[in-house]
């Protein structure tokens, strides 16, 4: 059997190396670098392809593009195709549903569907989704800016959060046309800024993490309705912390007992303690996140260790998660300049 692999992302403007394969240790969590490829621009966020053949790349530069890479190899990931364009700005996120690659585009504040074909090679754009709406912080919500996409866990819809409108959008993807449709929105409190999303093992619930304010926002999905309702909020920074924080990035544990929020500016794990339903989060602690400006936060598939990487100070650092109480220790971490994301496959 092939060993496991991770995948890292980063940016190629800033001197990343790319799409970075490596091996992963199944004892100690430690990564091998196997090989890396430039062969696109700013590939800040990947998504594998069940089987893990292929993988997807944004590009995300102004132009924004999506590609493929054959991964079936052992060593660099190989361009499978040319790059295509996602008729928007700086692509930030992407993901697979129902034989499409989604893309959510930060610049343009849209979202975009691309086919993917029988050879895992990407086809043209068949829909472009824009987002209408801004929020009250000026400088930063002028306008809407797709952060991410994520199929809900049932694979029925699609769920597009934005930045700019402080909002989550719900979308019905018609897999014969490949377009989006707009199904339910679900404001958020004005000026929290979401960013990313993720779900309860369960299904039933959401936690929105908001960048423009340090929270989470713990919501209760409804997949046979398609409605996202708030619940309430929960710090991701201990009371009387000073300084800013971005929050980037939620990852839930497989039993649904934690949630950890990577925060850039404290450089940060904040460990947060879930309600046994899932309808509730309370802060617990926040360890450092062992680089500098954690831009992705990772849970390995085994769910035993946490992966950051830290974007400005260049690496992936990895975490043993005490299964008890959910505090990630430190374990290693290799060099990854301008290092945006790790995918496992």
């Amino acid at each position: 059997m092939r060993p496991a692999r991770a995948f890292i992302g980063s940016f190629t403007s800033a001197g990343g190396r790319g799409v970075t394969a490596a091996e992963v240790d199944p004892e100690t969590g430690a990564l091998t670098v196997l090989g890396s490829t430039d062969a696109v621009a700013d590939p800040s966020f990947l998504a594998l392809a069940p089987g893990g053949t292929f993988l997807y790349a944004v590009s995300e530069t102004e132009d924004g593009a999506a590609a493929a890479f054959d991964v079936s190899g052992a060593g660099a990931p190989f361009p499978a195709g040319e790059p295509v364009p996602v008729g928007g700005a700086s692509p930030t996120h992407l993901a697979l549903s129902d034989g499409y690659l989604v893309t959510a585009n930060y610049g343009s504040g849209s979202v975009t569907v691309l086919p993917v074909g029988t050879d895992g090679a990407l086809e043209a754009a068949t829909g472009v989704l824009h987002h209408r709406g801004n929020g009250p912080d000026q400088d930063r919500q002028a306008g809407p800016h797709a952060h991410q996409v994520l199929p809900d866990p049932t694979g029925r819809w699609v769920l597009s959060v934005d930045l700019g409108t402080d909002s989550v959008r719900v979308c019905a993807l018609a897999a014969p046309t490949g377009t989006l449709r707009v199904h339910t929105e679900t404001a958020l409190r004005p000026g929290t800024g979401p960013r990313h999303l993720a779900f309860h093992p369960g299904g039933g619930h959401a936690y929105v993490v908001c960048e423009l304010e340090p929270i989470v926002t713990v919501c209760r999905w409804d997949a046979e309705s398609g409605v996202l309702v708030p619940l309430g909020e929960a710090p991701v920074v201990a009371p009387g912390t000073e300084g800013t924080t971005y929050p980037s990035e939620a990852v839930v544990s497989h039993d649904g007992r934690f949630l950890w929020v990577a925060g850039r500016g404290h450089d940060s794990v904040a460990v947060l303690a879930l309600g046994a339903g899932g309808e509730e989060a309370e802060f617990v602690a926040a360890v450092e996140c062992g680089g500098h400006w954690p831009r992705d936060l990772t849970l390995d598939p085994s769910g035993r260790r946490l992966y950051a990487a830290n974007e400005r100070s260049g690496d992936v650092t990895w975490f043993d998660i005490d299964q008890e109480t959910g505090i990630p220790r430190r374990a290693g971490s290799i060099e990854a300049p301008a290092a945006s994301c790790v995918v496992f496959g």
